[in-house]
């Protein structure tokens, strides 16, 4: 299953943004609203938690300065890749686009496809208040 958020625009330099997104400790301040649990676990990982539905822990796996970061989710059973793709556009301006990319049975691609896309539409919308 692949979903994709809306391109939002930035205020701030791709290099800055990607400085912002590498520290996972700013994810939550993009969370949404109806979080229920974010908790630091170490350099590059975190546990978030919504409400109704299972707690998941992101690892960060790969780094590209400053256009692509990708987070991962630390467990087997939904495995899953939330990826950052970075773009400049100018020097105090840059354009960002998350993707999910995970492997679900059918059945749970059903359920958790809007869900999700809510989510990372929030994430990318998010990003304008770091």
């Amino acid at each position: 299953m692949n979903l994709e958020s809306p391109k939002v625009t930035v205020q701030k330099s791709a290099q800055e943004l990607f400085d912002l997104l590498t520290d996972v400790r700013n994810f939550e301040k993009l969370m949404p609203d109806n979080i229920a649990k974010f908790e630091v676990i170490g350099e590059d990982a975190f546990i978030f938690g919504l409400k109704g539905m299972p707690e998941i822990k992101l690892k960060m796996k790969e780094k590209t300065a400053p256009n692509k970061i990708v987070l991962g989710a630390a467990s087997d059973k939904l495995p899953f890749t939330l990826v950052s793709n970075i773009e400049s556009v100018s020097a105090a301006e840059s354009a960002v686009q998350l993707q999910f990319e995970g492997e679900f049975n059918p059945m749970m691609a059903m359920m958790i496809k809007g869900p999700i896309s809510k989510f990372i539409e929030t994430l990318a919308t998010n990003m304008t208040k770091l």
